[in-house]
């Protein structure tokens, strides 16, 4: 029995020792999948190495003169292009007339199918990538063309019909008549030939000795070193494997005129039957040049649209030849790379040091390419060594090699400007920043900064500006959120309170983007941006380029070394673009200097742009600006107008201006590069925005040419009330103004002779006759703000009836801006005998009028300087009766007469 109880207690030992042992595992292996998890999400995973760059240009082009013919339907044989096509022609006879089209403006006219055609959305991508000025028209079936000469000059310098067929089957009437156009001014035609369900397979293009065969699939692309248009593209170059779609067109033809400039052979191993006797090695044209040696005529045909983008290359060429090279940029192309952030990220996402050797290593690279390369680096000091011991010795060598980069500062702590009211409070932040980079010896001497999330650069909080300038002394900052953030294509520079602000583009790398194979949509989209797709247009497009990367960019699979080594080798295979750096200093300088008209700012408005209130103080508010402006013109009853609507309870004028009293004149003069911020300043906040309506009244908004898109851009939704009275007082009345205000020109001149001044008189007696004149010209101002408001925002207040009856046009006013209660004018307003007009009513039923300067007694207009009025705007007026009428517009009772008058004189 002793026996049988120590074997009890040996196996139950035993037991307990077993549940220990698997107690102590399943421990084990707990702690092991926590410490495993904690890793996994705490550290990159392990991926394979990073990727290559594009090491090479692929094959070249060498040109193969076995079986490059062709021929088209109906078994009649005949060269795809004379013998030996590709080869450089020398016969003087096949030269093309250079072109002389200075005679035009340089602006293009576009035919698309429709506003909403793909093909016709991507060339005007192209044209305002470039900023290239062109007109959109719809391609007539049958009918007229817009008319192509103004006072004998050419209107347009080249024409692109999206669809050729529509310019081919043009009537006889308006085809003679766009070709004689074209003879004679020296314009160009490019042409789109997109096959689709109903094409022929082959077909002659009418009027022309040009074969098309199309629903072809087609490989290897090549360039033909012989066009003459080639300007960008570089020839020599093929690009390997199958074109994108079986509905490509090929062109044949056997006269001398044609010209290939791309050339594919067929996909399939058979020829189609439809191409007539030829090889699968045969090269078919896809891109021709008409040298114009058959009717006088050059034209660049394409027979796809522009997906591929060698198409769009060579687009680019055919605009740049056919317009003379005066649509056209340089060849040379300025990039500068920043890299935001270089102390900021998790841990895991940092550069180390092998991460900085590569740095330097491919700057040094890329520097053989693109002289003057390097890395301009973004530093909130707060973030250094902030990660793992190995990421803070990468930070310790970006430190050692300083002098290699160079740097620009974010914030301290990378908190966003417009979060700062407070400029000292902003300039400290910013100090400290300044400390940390002196301590560490990184120069600060580069005049440049970046905003973290581009916030208070634009919208504009100008507190960050002032700051900027008194901590940093900046001159140069960049920007993708001006004028919006899509699409790129319309970012612009502009210049604030001394700051010149360029744009800045993406290039396909985020802070999530670390890993190659993880590329969003696969390593392939990162790849055919770099490849012909949005990263080397930009390239292409944009004769500056700043691109936005982040440290992680740099750190892990380093993809913004292989995105700008592959990048910068693909544009040194297929253009003659010479890449180059500048520092942000001169690279703006250079910027302002290509477009100029840049520099001055158009503030939008920021509540309707989602990423532009995120990133606007909230201590503004758009609810401050005008929902109405009173624009003039000057001296027709603009300020009485002024007076009246602010009696109304629920109308608010602006505060008056020190300098012009109740005229703020933001929008036609140096008051808008102050900023939407001083101009809400002469804005009360709202009690209540719905009913609440506040205005403001420039009179000199009304003829001031940049006024209306200045206007709109800020205020699109606002109502625009102008003042019209008979234009001849009009300008006497400001003629006797300028003599009030002791103008030399008013006090020494009669008003006739003025009036009857020629080109020779001195120039004060020529501003004030334009001054006079110009204003009452009131068609030519008044159609300049239709292209910027709709006719329904537009109310034309007659001035006549305004003075002898104000109560029924402020009725009218009323119903036109919507506002209510209607208040009794009637009541309101008195008329003053000793004035000669109508004044506030105010206690006891006397009569508040306007100042002195107003209603001013002056002698009649002279019968003579009255004729001469009544000849300078007869033909005005009669267009602004025809104007008034198209828009269903009440005629005013000054005009009626005025054209009775001249009916019967």
């Amino acid at each position: 029995m002793v026996g049988a109880g120590l074997g009890k207690l040996m196996r139950a030992v035993r037991q307990l020792e077993l549940h220990r042992l698997i107690l102590a595992l399943i421990i084990f292996s707990l702690l092991s999948m926590a410490f495993l998890a904690y890793y996994v999400s705490n550290n990159p995973k392990i991926k394979d190495p990073p990727p290559l760059p594009f090491s090479d240009c692929g094959l070249g082009g060498g040109w193969s003169q076995a079986g490059a013919f062709g021929a088209f339907g109906g078994g009649q044989k005949a060269p795809l292009w004379p013998e030996a096509p590709l080869a450089p022609r020398q016969n003087q006879q096949r030269q093309a007339k250079p072109i002389e089209n200075s005679r035009t403006d340089p602006v293009i006219l576009v035919f698309v199918e429709s506003i909403y055609s793909q093909l016709g959305q991507e060339i005007v991508a192209i044209l305002e990538s470039s900023h290239f000025r062109h007109e959109t028209e719809i391609a007539p079936g049958k009918g007229d063309i817009p008319t192509l000469t103004d006072y004998n000059r050419g209107r347009y310098s080249l024409i692109i019909y999206e669809n050729i067929l529509k310019y081919v089957n043009l009537d006889v009437w308006n085809r003679d008549l766009l070709d004689k156009y074209c003879i004679e001014y020296g314009v160009g035609v490019i042409g789109f030939y997109k096959a689709n369900e109903n094409t022929l397979l082959s077909a002659q293009l009418k009027g022309f000795p040009l074969f098309l065969h199309s629903h072809l699939g087609l490989r290897d692309y090549r360039i033909n070193p012989s066009a003459p248009l080639l300007y960008v593209t570089k020839p020599n170059q093929v690009e390997l494997g199958s074109l994108p779609g079986d509905d490509w067109t090929i062109f044949q033809s056997n006269h001398s005129t044609y010209e290939p400039v791309l050339l594919a052979s067929v996909k399939s191993s058979e020829a189609p039957t439809h191409l007539g006797p030829s090889t699968p090695r045969t090269l078919h044209a896809t891109v021709i040049q008409d040298l114009g040696l058959l009717d006088g005529i050059q034209r660049v045909m394409f027979g796809n649209n522009l997906t591929f983008w060698l198409h769009k290359l060579v687009f680019v060429d055919a605009i740049a030849y056919l317009t003379g090279r005066r649509l056209s940029l340089s060849l040379d192309r300025y990039v500068l790379v920043d890299v935001d952030d270089i102390f900021v990220g998790k841990e895991g996402t940092r550069m180390k040091v092998s991460d900085v050797e590569a740095l330097l290593n491919t700057q040094n690279k890329l520097r053989t390419f693109v002289p003057n390369f390097t890395f301009n680096l973004g530093f909130s000091g707060k973030f250094y060594h902030t990660g793992t011991d190995e990421e803070d010795q990468g930070d310790d060598m970006l430190l050692q090699h300083r002098m290699d980069f160079w740097w620009f500062p974010h914030m301290w702590n990378h908190m966003q400007p417009h979060l700062f009211h407070n400029v000292s409070v902003l300039a400290e932040q910013m100090r400290i920043n300044k400390v940390f980079a002196q301590e560490n010896g990184i120069p600060t001497d580069l005049g440049y900064a970046v905003s973290p999330h581009h916030s208070g650069v634009y919208p504009v909080h100008s507190q960050l500006y002032e700051a900027w300038k008194a901590v940093w002394d900046i001159k140069v900052t960049s920007t993708e959120e001006y004028p919006h953030l899509r699409p790129a294509r319309y970012r612009r520079g502009f210049i604030h309170s001394g700051i010149q602000v360029l744009p800045r583009q993406t290039c396909g790398l985020f802070t999530h983007t670390i890993f190659y194979n993880e590329y969003p949509g696969g390593s392939k989209e990162l790849d055919k941006s770099i490849r012909g797709g949005e990263l080397f247009l930009t390239i292409l497009l944009n004769p500056i380029s700043i691109f936005m990367t982040h440290l992680s960019n740099y750190g892990n699979d380093r993809l913004g070394l292989y995105t700008f080594e592959s990048l910068v080798k693909f544009v040194q295979c297929w253009t003659n673009l010479k890449l180059q750096t500048l520092p942000p200093i001169p690279l703006a300088e250079k910027y302002f200097e290509l477009f100029p008209e840049e520099k001055d700012p158009l503030w939008q408005n920021p509540c309707h742009d989602k990423r532009h209130k995120d990133i606007w103080s909230k201590e503004k508010t758009c609810d401050r600006l005008p929902k109405f402006l009173i624009i003039g013109p000057q001296k027709t009853g603009t300020t009485a107008l002024h007076s009246f609507l602010s009696l109304h309870p629920a109308i608010t004028s602006s505060f008056p201006s020190p300098a012009t009293f109740e005229e703020i004149q933001f929008f036609s003069g140096a008051n808008y590069n102050n900023g939407i911020d001083w101009y809400m300043d002469f804005f009360p906040f709202p009690s209540n925005v719905s009913t609440d309506f506040m205005f403001e009244k420039s009179a000199n908004y009304f003829d001031t040419v940049m006024t209306p898109k200045r206007a709109a851009a800020l205020l699109p939704r606002a109502k625009i009330l102008a003042v019209f009275i008979n234009p001849s007082d009009r300008a006497y009345s400001w003629y006797q103004h300028q003599r009030a205000h002791q103008d030399r020109a008013a006090l020494n001149y009669t008003f006739h002779a003025v009036l009857t001044a020629n080109s020779s008189a001195p120039r004060e007696l020529l501003a004030l006759k334009r001054r006079c004149l110009d204003p009452g010209l009131y068609t030519t101002h008044l159609e300049r703000w239709l292209q910027h408001y709709q006719p329904s925002q537009l109310h034309i207040v007659d001035g006549s009836l305004l003075r002898s009856k104000p109560a029924l046009v402020m009725e009218g006013i009323q119903k036109f801006l919507g506002v209510t209660p209607i208040f009794n004018y009637t009541q309101a307003l008195i008329y003053d005998d000793s004035k000669g007009f109508w004044c506030q009513r105010v206690e006891a039923g006397r009569a508040k009028c306007l100042g002195k300067s107003k209603g001013r007694k002056y002698a009649e207009m002279s019968p003579e300087s009255r004729a001469f009025l009544a000849k300078f705007y007869r033909e005005h007026n009669k267009e602004l009766l025809h104007l008034l009428n198209r828009l269903g517009h009440t005629l005013p009772s000054w005009l009626r007469q005025e054209l009775q008058s001249s009916t019967l004189s």
